[in-house]
Parts: structure tokens; C-alpha cells; sequence
């Protein structure tokens, strides 16, 4: 039984917790908030933008600690899962990972890419896993997507437009302070950059063009450019929308014998064929984006199951699409490609 301690019981923190319940062989066992109504279950505040309406929640058989040393010294505790505001993410991971635990974190990794390094080193220092939740490859439509690019039944990526679109949100004063998360051009966009990092690689430069607000990206479009022969790639993601459509996402991908699109604001998956044809394959989940969560946190329990990194969480991949966000930001502000060293 992999023994799990959430660190943050805000929005995500509640998500992880909820998708817990489902999990086959862990349990979440411990919690930790400053905030003394939290730790008594009283969870009413830590609406979000998705899932269930919070609530009262039963903490039965669950310890609540105050202070983050107090659940790193408990030995009852194998994995920690680090759902606090992006700007906490370095030193918490640093510290889970010296008490000899090992650490899911949630995207993005960290604010800056050389705490990210900091971190993924520490983990193979202390021979732990570092791993990071970024839970976009677990839905069905992104999976199917991902599935069919890595068998190559239809081919390579020959082109792909990526869209990610928010209302600004106005349910949690740190998700919208750029100094906490980075601005939507990390906090938002690094769903997309982790996503094409997986299903295309990382390429050589960026050339980004966007608005700026308050010294933070709110809003780019990037090109990925991996020179000769490589794949065409586009992202356009923002906090730009009006609050009539809060959120939508999607992707146009080009294999070289068939089409993907889906798109979350009326375009369900559908795949194109060479012959003409066209259907809409069938997905698990049943659109419950709890379901998601539930496959991202039983694959980290695998991973401390097994001592092995999952190819999906890994602490790299994050920090190479921690490394693209910022080079896009960089060219945003700059009005020139960006090489990615």
C-alpha cells in the first residue's frame, strides 16, 4: 500500500483528493494546511474552474498537519503530493526529497527552469522519484492522440495546431499573480509545451507573438521550429476570452495518412482517414475529468511501486516544457526566435 501526504488543500488540492478514492493500492493517509478549518474538513472554499461543488469532506482515519516538517518526519508516509501555488513547488520538492520521500508535484514544475534542474538532480541525489503531474496526457482525447502518434499506424506528424483558452480567472487571487505561477504563458500554456514535447519532441528555436499585461505573456501564438524535414507545429494559449467561454482546448494534428481534431467547444474527437472515411473513436472516462486525475495519481503509485520513473510524469519532460515557456516569453518580448539550449 503506497501511503500518500497532500501537501496544499486548495482547488487541486481537493481534485487529488477526490480522484484518490478511486485509487487500487494507496490511499491518501495524511494532509497538510496551515488553515485550521481545512484540516477539519471544511473545505467549502477551494472552488475551481472543473469538478464536483466543494464541500464538507469526511477526513476520517486521515492525520492533518499543520506544518509541512511535521508530515516530512512521519514514517507512515511514502509519497508526497505537492499541490501548492508554483512558487512553493522548489523549495517543498527539495525538502520531501531530503526527508527520503518520494514527490509528485504539480504542474508546472517550478517558476524557473534552473529550480527545476535543482530539483530533478536533488531526486537522483537522494535516489528518489521526482515526479510531475501534469495530467493533460490522461485525457481520453489527448491519450488517443498521443497512442496513435507513438504506434505510427498512420504515419508521422507532418503538421499540428495546438489552442488552449481561458477566461481570466476570478476564483483564486494566486492563480492569477504571475509571481505565484508564472502568468498564463506558464501556468496555462505549459499544458501544451509538456504535450508537444511528448508527442513531437522539443524543438530547436520558437518564434512567439503575444500581449502583455502587467510585465506578464497573457495571451501568444508560437511556432515550433525544428528546422529541415521536421514537423510544422502551432500553439495559441491565453487568458484572453471573454467569461461567456471559460475555457475550451483542442488540436489539429496531420499525420501523413490521417487527420486528428478535436476541439473541447463543440468538435469531438474525430479521425479522418486516407480513404474518406471518418469516425469518432470511443472513449473511456465517460467525461469525467475526475477519471483523468484518478489514471494520473495510480500511475505515480505504479512508479513508487515499481522504483521507476513513468515516461509521463517525468521530472525531464517537465522541465523541458518548463524551458520551452520561457523561451517563448523571451520571444514575445524580444520580436525574434529564441533558440531552446
Amino acid at each position: 500500500m503506497v501511503r500518500i501526504g497532500i501537501v496544499g488543500i486548495g482547488f487541486m488540492g481537493r481534485i487529488h483528493f477526490l480522484a484518490s478514492q478511486r485509487l487500487t493500492g494507496a490511499k491518501v493517509t495524511a494532509i497538510c494546511s496551515r488553515d485550521a478549518a481545512k484540516r477539519a474538513g471544511d473545505w467549502h472554499n477551494t472552488r475551481g474552474n472543473f469538478g464536483p461543488e466543494p464541500g464538507q469532506v469526511d477526513l476520517t482515519g486521515v492525520k492533518a498537519y499543520a506544518e509541512v516538517s511535521e508530515l516530512l518526519a512521519d514514517p507512515e508516509i511514502d509519497l508526497i503530493d505537492i499541490c501548492t501555488v508554483t512558487d512553493q513547488h522548489t523549495p517543498l520538492a527539495l525538502a520531501a526529497l531530503k526527508a527520503g520521500k518520494h514527490v509528485l508535484v504539480e504542474k508546472a514544475i517550478a517558476l524557473s527552469p534552473e529550480d527545476a534542474d535543482a530539483m530533478v538532480a536533488a531526486a537522483k541525489s537522494a535516489g528518489k522519484l521526482l515526479m510531475v503531474a501534469h495530467v493533460l496526457p490522461f485525457f481520453p482525447e489527448f491519450k488517443y492522440a498521443a497512442d496513435v502518434i507513438a504506434n505510427g499506424k498512420y504515419g508521422k506528424v507532418v503538421a499540428a495546431h495546438f489552442k488552449r483558452v481561458i477566461a481570466k480567472p476570478d476564483w483564486s487571487s494566486d492563480i492569477g499573480d504571475a509571481a505565484k505561477t508564472g502568468g498564463p504563458a506558464v501556468d496555462l500554456h505549459i499544458h501544451d509545451t509538456h504535450f508537444i514535447g511528448l508527442v513531437c519532441g522539443v524543438p530547436k528555436h520558437v518564434f512567439s507573438a503575444g500581449t502583455v499585461e502587467s510585465g506578464a505573456v497573457s495571451y501568444l501564438t508560437t511556432s515550433y521550429l525544428y528546422g529541415p524535414g521536421g514537423p510544422a507545429v502551432t500553439c495559441s494559449s491565453g487568458a484572453v476570452s471573454m467569461p461567456g467561454r471559460p475555457f475550451v482546448h483542442g488540436y489539429e494534428i496531420y499525420l501523413e495518412k490521417a487527420t486528428l481534431l478535436f476541439d473541447s467547444g463543440g468538435v469531438p474527437l474525430t479521425l479522418l482517414t486516407a480513404d474518406g472515411k471518418s469516425e469518432h473513436p470511443a472513449l473511456p472516462g465517460g467525461g469525467d475529468a475526475l477519471s483523468a486525475f484518478t489514471d494520473e495519481l495510480q500511475t505515480a503509485v505504479g512508479g513508487v511501486a515499481s522504483g521507476r520513473e513513468p515516461a509521463l510524469l517525468s521530472g525531464q519532460l517537465a522541465r523541458d516544457a518548463l524551458v520551452l515557456c520561457h523561451r517563448e516569453i523571451e520571444s514575445v518580448k524580444t520580436g525574434k526566435p529564441v533558440a531552446i539550449s
